[in-house]
């Protein structure tokens, strides 16, 4: 339990509450912000509770009491924003499997942001393209939010990759894939992917620009709804 003086004064300036480092984050902090905890690694914000806007946004344009939502899957878990936005955000009580390479970045979302949840999360320190290419699970949401630092790994921009995903979504399924789009660099990359890669694998795909951010999306093919709309 964070004490309520430390939430009053992270709103004057950040606090660090921890430094620590791992094989894959050689610089890791959690930070109270703006009372909310953030979890830094080099030039990326990995999670930041309900401020983690990106999913905020996202979440938003999809109407979830129309969705039959009940197993999530979160590649790539950070200090659990994801869980945390659904929870808190939009008072949603899911079963969330989630995978994180990161067993110190693990042990962090275990010790910050679960015990301030309700719903059941399952954490798995493993690689998330093996988690997909073994698993024989499905789920109902899919939500990919992965980096080092500040870029994605190029095997999650594979093709293999986004077919194993569509795999494990359940009919009516709903993936999302969480890409940087803050620069021209990124911006182009973001375009590029989304176009030439995820489009190809989900042709009715469409993308929800948050700001600094897409989130591209798509539905599983079996139930692709008429009235569906672009965000961009």
């Amino acid at each position: 339990m964070i004490p309520f003086w430390k939430k009053w004064l992270s709103h004057l300036f950040p606090l660090t509450l921890e430094e620590t480092s791992s094989e894959h984050n050689p610089d890791l902090a959690v930070v109270l912000d703006r009372g909310r905890l953030q979890l830094l690694s080099g030039n990326a914000i990995y999670s930041w509770d309900d401020l983690y806007h990106n999913f905020t946004i996202a979440f938003g344009t999809i109407d979830l009491d129309e969705e039959h939502i009940e197993d999530v899957l979160v590649l790539g878990l950070g200090l659990g924003s994801v869980p945390y936005i659904l929870e808190k955000v939009f008072e949603r009580r899911y079963r969330y499997t989630a995978i994180e390479l990161d067993e110190v970045v693990s042990e962090l979302a275990a010790k910050y942001t679960l015990p301030r949840l309700s719903s059941p999360v399952e954490i798995i320190t493993a690689d998330a393209g093996i988690f997909v290419a073994v698993t024989e699970e499905q789920f109902d949401l899919i939500v990919v939010d992965i980096f080092e630092d500040d870029h994605t790994p190029e095997q999650f921009e594979e093709t293999d990759f986004l077919e194993a995903c569509k795999a494990h979504l359940r009919p009516g399924g709903i993936l999302l894939y969480n890409r940087l789009h803050n620069n021209a660099k990124t911006r182009l990359a973001t375009e590029r992917f989304y176009e030439n890669r995820f489009r190809v694998v989900f042709p009715d795909a469409w993308a929800i620009n948050t700001g600094g951010n897409w989130i591209v999306a798509a539905r599983h093919p079996a139930a692709i709804p008429p009235s569906r709309r672009d965000y961009l």
